[in-house]
């Protein structure tokens, strides 16, 4: 087989990480996944503070290994001159600069944008702080977690008798590392097409995830709404909710569409529902959700969870069960579709599991290569066999030569 047909989409794609924590990570996660190369650096006492984050195993944090992966990490300060010296030597064979610091902290240290980009003009260099490089909240320390309550998120979550409600997880960071890889991708293709500059990208936190809340800006704008908490409700799509069972489990049952509708009350042997004037259409439903739901909870207790799905899967109803992660792992279509990666990782004693690659290109797909790398873990091979550095020079900055 043609080598170019199996070597990964963005082989030769060279991206220097400067970010920590997650928004970053996740971005550069996305890029390697797809055969990126990506130097992450870390500051030799402790690295990113990613590695101390979330639960560890024997001191090796586990999340770090799983955004993290497939990358290089080198380890350098940023203060020192050497560590100026090293950004900016591989600035000059990289593609893309990931940074997640505070407006002008680079300028401060002699690696901005401006400085970066006389070295290599075609690089693209994306900046994710909270609020954005312009405007007057650009100077506020910013991260996914007020994300989630500015951009409005936290405010439609919950129940409506209940206070607003964040996420248990990185919600903001997650939607900033999807659409500024994104981003990114765009950028370079740009590069490529017209003529070989880069540019400089500038992303906010709250911006992606404000954009992905769907039609609130509009409704506003056209009708004065002001969409409030409503628990597991969707406002334009009735029935959507989660119901009980008879074995004290969970079940997600969702009428997108009048057939889907009919479906559901086929499946659960209502069809009487489907008669009922309250409910003959999406728009009358929508006026009647508490009424509805109240029906189909009533005949959901009768059935085990495996009951109602089975009922409704055969009648082409849409439902999944409100899976736990275990439940998740166990699936049969997770399995098939090889959703869960088993990835080599030394630190952790031979194999982890972690979520795959999502999506699947048909002829060069992405894969995890490794786990999240060791601390300094490729300090030889980039500041010694690449850029040239002597050993000497990197033990007396106090970094592991490896």
């Amino acid at each position: 087989m043609n080598d170019s047909a199996t070597r990964p989409p963005l082989d030769g794609v060279k991206v220097l990480d400067l970010s920590n924590y997650l928004a970053g990570p996740l971005t550069t996660m996305f890029l390697a996944d797809y055969g990126a190369e990506v130097i992450k650096i870390e500051h030799p006492r402790g690295g990113d503070g990613m590695r101390m984050w979330g639960h560890n195993k024997n001191g090796v944090g586990l999340y770090f290994k799983v955004i993290n992966r497939n990358k290089k990490s080198v380890t350098l300060d940023l203060h020192t001159p050497f560590g100026v010296r090293a950004v900016k030597a591989l600035t000059q064979e990289a593609d893309v600069v990931v940074e997640n610091f505070r407006p002008g902290v680079l300028d401060k240290w002699g690696i901005g944008y401006e400085t970066l980009s006389a070295l290599n003009q075609g690089i693209v260099m994306l900046s994710i702080t909270g609020f954005g490089q312009t405007g007057p909240y650009r100077d506020r320390p910013g991260f996914g977690s007020l994300a989630e309550g500015y951009a409005g998120f936290a405010h439609i979550n919950g129940h409506a008798d209940g206070p607003p409600l964040s996420p248990s997880w990185g919600l903001g960071d997650s939607t900033t590392g999807i659409g500024a890889a994104f981003l990114v991708m765009a950028a370079l293709f740009e590069r490529e097409r017209r003529g070989g500059a880069g540019q400089r990208i500038d992303m906010s936190i709250y911006e992606q995830l404000f954009t992905m809340l769907g039609p609130q800006v509009i409704d506003y704008d056209q009708l004065g709404i002001i969409q409030g908490r409503d628990g597991s409700r969707l406002a334009f799509a009735v029935p959507r909710n989660n119901f009980k069972t008879r074995d004290g489990k969970w079940v997600l049952i969702a009428g997108s569409n009048q057939s889907i509708f009919e479906n559901i009350c086929r499946g659960l042997g209502r069809e009487d529902l489907i008669a009922d004037p309250r409910f003959s259409d999406n728009r009358a439903r929508m006026e009647n959700p508490a009424a509805l739901e109240e029906e189909i909870q009533e005949t959901v207790r009768i059935f085990t969870l495996d009951e109602v799905m089975s009922r409704l899967v055969a009648a082409g109803g849409a439902a999944t069960p409100i899976n736990d992660v275990r439940m998740v792992i166990e699936d049969p279509q997770v399995i098939a579709r090889e959703n869960i990666a088993r990835v080599p990782d030394k630190e952790l004693g031979g194999e982890v599991r972690m979520q795959n690659v999502a999506g699947k290109l048909s002829r060069t797909p992405g894969r995890i290569r490794h786990a999240g790398p060791r601390l300094g873990e490729n300090n030889r091979e980039i500041l010694i066999e690449r850029l040239g550095f002597s050993e000497e020079e990197i033990r007396g900055e106090g970094l592991d030569a490896g």
